[in-house]
């Protein structure tokens, strides 16, 4: 029977430690980076905190490691073994009587691992994050309303209430070519349309007040059959928002907020087949199937990193991000299949793991009975381009 606990097995599996968290950390930025330019408009633009930005960060980040986890547990089992290859580590293992299959316990050790943080993200870290996003969600849009603004876009943020502006003066907080239906009165449509308007806010007492100038309302009553319409030169609205923020407080939790059981309940409520349905159910066999990808995704890094020997690191990244890449995509096109009903939900979420767990298995029996995978055929091109790109 074979020792786990052998010191080749720990120096692996010590060894694959460092480029994972340098693999978590740098996914996780470049996740990130598309959100940076947003971020940093928040922060000069509308004066809010750094504290809250930073919070808001940190409340997506489980969004984001569910992803980046996988993907940095297949780096890095593909770099350790692209190293140790081409430090003839391997050969020498071999020479010492080591087969490649006997190197599997700290790959599958270290996968292990990875599924453990994974689906502790999913199954804790992701309702956490949203809930606290929604709630800091609703502390920010208290003190700074005008970031709910968008140019050129219907805002229905308040209760009744749909608000439309052309163009936002961000520093004078002045709005261009304002339109406003409002339907807070029964059996009656208030249009107000106006060039100009600004926008005064008590975050206090949560209410907003907007001043329009020279405009004109237009009001119908929908019982009376009665239109009339009024010119004005100021007129001030006045925008609760509290009550707006109790009435969302008090609709269901989306599908990503909720827990394993209170996901569990929400499906059985649904009607079969519906794309409610459907959602509901490919989100629950996502928080299992993104775990199990460290799996799938490590044990196909092992035969790739074993029979790399003659390719660069660089070579070996790119590797990586071609079959994550592939494995994304198999995800993205189950989720879209799956919402719609063509493929069962499950089979959607599920493929991609099985797909490429086959090839994984596959590709080690072959390296262990020293079959060649034909990774020359990838590497040598890619080794060229690499070459022309330096001259």
């Amino acid at each position: 029977m074979t020792k786990i606990n052998t010191i080749i097995n720990r120096y692996i599996f010590k060894e694959m430690f460092a480029p994972f968290c340098l693999s978590v950390l740098f996914f996780t930025f470049v996740s990130l980076m598309a959100q940076m330019i947003e971020i940093t408009n928040w922060i000069v633009n509308y004066n809010i905190r750094v504290v809250d930005v930073l919070l808001m960060i940190f409340y997506t980040t489980p969004y984001f490691l569910v992803f980046v986890l996988p993907m940095s547990i297949m780096m890095s089992v593909l770099l350790t073994f692209l190293q140790m290859s081409g430090d003839n580590e391997i050969t020498a293992l071999k020479c010492g009587g080591h087969s490649i299959s006997g190197l599997l316990p700290p790959v599958i050790l270290f996968c292990l691992f990875g599924f453990s943080v994974t689906i502790f993200i999913t199954l804790y870290g992701m309702p956490w994050g949203s809930q606290a996003m929604k709630e800091l969600t609703y502390k920010v849009a208290s003190s700074n309303l005008d970031i709910g603004l968008k140019e050129r876009t219907f805002n229905d943020s308040f209760k009744d209430v749909m608000l439309y502006v052309s163009k936002i003066d961000i520093k004078s907080k002045s709005l261009i070519d304002v339109f406003i239906e409002d339907k807070r009165q029964a059996g009656i449509v208030t249009t107000v349309v106006a060039p100009r308007g600004k926008l005064f806010s008590q975050p206090d007492k949560f209410v907003f007040h907007l001043v329009l100038y020279n405009g004109t309302i237009h009001q119908m009553n929908r019982e009376d059959r009665v239109a009339n319409s009024i010119n004005f030169d100021t007129y001030n609205l006045s925008l609760d928002l509290q009550s707006t923020l109790m009435v969302e407080k008090e609709t269901e939790k989306h599908r990503t907020e909720m827990s394993l059981g209170e996901l569990k309940a929400y499906i059985d409520s649904l009607q079969s087949n519906s794309i409610s349905y459907n959602k509901a159910l490919m989100e629950y066999h996502r928080k299992f199937s993104l775990p199990i990808a460290c799996f799938a995704l490590g044990l196909l890094a092992m035969p790739l990193g074993v029979q790399s020997k003659s390719a660069k690191r660089s070579v070996g990244l790119v590797l990586g991000l071609f079959f994550f890449l592939l494995y994304y995509l198999l995800l993205s096109a189950g989720t879209v299949f799956g919402k719609t009903g063509t493929i069962a939900p499950a089979l959607g979420m599920w493929l991609p793991n099985v797909v490429m767990g086959s090839t994984g298995f596959f590709l080690l029996l072959r390296t262990n009975k020293e079959k060649s995978l034909g990774i020359h055929y990838l590497t040598g091109p890619l080794q060229v381009f690499y070459k022309k790109l330096g001259k």
